[in-house]
C-alpha cells in the first residue's frame, strides 16, 4: 500500500513539475514566468519528496530536511528575481492592469 501512495504522489508531483514547465513556455512576460515556474515547482518537488519518504521511510528525516530548504528557497529566490527584473526595467505584459510599485516610495522605479 505504501509503494502505491508513493507512486501516485510522485506521479502527481511530476505532473505538476511538468505543468511548470509549460507555464514558463506560455507565459507572456517574465513576471508571470517566474511564479508560474515557482508556485508549480515548489508544490512538485513537494509531492515528489513525500512520494520518495513513502518508498524509503529510512530517509523521511532528509527528505523532510530537503523539503523545508525548498520551501524557504523557492520564494525568496524567485522574489529576488522578480525584483532585479523590475530594478533593471524588464517590461511587464501589456495585458498587466496595475503596477503596485510604480507609485512606491522606495525610488526603484517611479518612485517620489
Amino acid at each position: 500500500m505504501a509503494e502505491a501512495v508513493g507512486s501516485l504522489l510522485a506521479l502527481l508531483g511530476a505532473v505538476i513539475l511538468f505543468s511548470a514547465g509549460l507555464g514558463l513556455l506560455r507565459m507572456p512576460d517574465t513576471f508571470t514566468r517566474i511564479q508560474a515556474g515557482t508556485k508549480a515547482s515548489t508544490l512538485g518537488n513537494i509531492l515528489v519528496l513525500t512520494g520518495l519518504a513513502f518508498y524509503h521511510p529510512g530517509w523521511a528525516f532528509k527528505l523532510l530536511i530537503i523539503a523545508y530548504f525548498v520551501l524557504m528557497t523557492n520564494p525568496l529566490s524567485s522574489h529576488a528575481l522578480s525584483r532585479a527584473a523590475y530594478g533593471i526595467r524588464i517590461p511587464m505584459t501589456p495585458s498587466t492592469v496595475s503596477d503596485a510599485r510604480e507609485h512606491d516610495s522606495s525610488g526603484e522605479r517611479g518612485g517620489s
